[in-house]
């Protein structure tokens, strides 16, 4: 996490040096990556960035988080949207988060992080603590999944599900990646695994 310097700074100079961050990161992988470019770039010293965070994990990391914070709110609103409906919200988001990757530099910062995985970077998507706590701590989570469409005892079941369906998710854009899958292909070989959840997950009718 960063230091609470960082979040002294005023909005605009986080966002700029999360910005100079990302065109590093996109530049090169995690490993590759050098603090020169991205001071140069921030316009700042290399002794207020060590002002600002540990090292360079330690920003990679807080920028990976803030996008899985920003999908988990875009999961949130596809899901009232799907009236509850946990598969189809999670290929919609899917979907979305594909298209938002046909940005250049987004595709990019991605491609090096899921190509270069470890398993610290792998934690970082497949993070269950966050996932607990979007599942536990929201209280209108549990309001909003449609329970009554799932083929589950009762609600402490939902967070397991969660999981399952989070790992193929995330195989799936590491597939689609490697493979330099079209939106159109991925998006298809990733419904196709998920209705074959929804089959054996959703009451029949």
């Amino acid at each position: 996490m960063p230091k609470q310097t960082f979040f002294n700074l005023p909005y605009e100079k986080q966002h700029h040096l999360l910005a100079a961050a990302q065109n590093e990161f996109s530049r090169v992988p995690l490993h590759k990556a050098v603090i020169s470019n991205i001071i140069k770039s921030a316009q700042i010293s290399r002794g207020s960035f060590y002002q600002y965070f540990e090292d360079l994990d330690d920003l990679f990391f807080y920028l990976l988080a803030e996008h899985v914070k920003k999908n988990q709110e875009q999961f949130i609103g596809q899901l009232k949207e799907n009236e509850g409906d946990l598969v189809e919200t999670f290929i919609r988001v899917f979907h979305h988060m594909l298209k938002d990757f046909q940005d250049e530099n987004h595709r990019v910062f991605f491609r090096n992080a899921f190509l270069n995985m470890n398993h610290k970077v792998s934690n970082a998507f497949t993070n269950h603590n966050s996932l607990e706590n979007l599942v536990n701590q929201r209280p209108t989570f549990i309001e909003i999944v449609d329970i009554e469409k799932l083929n589950i005892q009762d609600k402490n079941e939902v967070l397991p599900i969660m999981k399952i369906i989070q790992a193929v998710t995330f195989q799936n854009l590491i597939h689609s990646f490697a493979m330099q899958l079209s939106t159109e292909e991925a998006v298809a070989n990733y419904t196709l695994e998920m209705n074959m959840i929804k089959n054996g997950l959703y009451k029949k009718s």
